[in-house]
C-alpha cells in the first residue's frame, strides 16, 4: 500500500480551496482520507496555508510521498 500526501478539492465552482490529506495512492482525489494535516486556499493574497507540521513530518518519516504541488507547498513552508 503506497501512501501519498495530496490535495483534496473543496469549495464551490470558481471558488476552490483544498485540504492537504494523507490517503492511499489508488484512491480517487476526493476519497476518504487517512488523515487531514492542513488546508490551502489559493484565492487569498497571499495564499492561505495552514499545516500541522508535526503530523506532516510524522507522515513523511513513515514513508508517505507528497504530490508535486504539496511538495512545493512544503518547501515554501520549510517542512522539506
Amino acid at each position: 500500500m503506497a501512501v501519498v500526501i495530496r490535495l483534496k478539492r473543496l469549495g464551490t465552482k470558481k471558488k476552490p480551496h483544498s485540504r492537504i490529506i494523507v490517503c492511499e495512492s489508488t484512491k480517487p482525489r476526493d476519497a476518504r482520507a487517512i488523515a487531514e494535516i492542513g488546508c490551502y486556499d489559493p484565492s487569498k493574497n497571499p495564499p492561505l496555508v495552514e499545516i500541522d507540521k508535526a503530523k506532516a513530518e510524522k507522515w513523511l518519516k513513515s514513508g508517505a510521498r507528497p504530490s508535486d504541488t504539496v511538495r512545493s507547498i512544503f518547501k515554501k513552508q520549510g517542512i522539506i
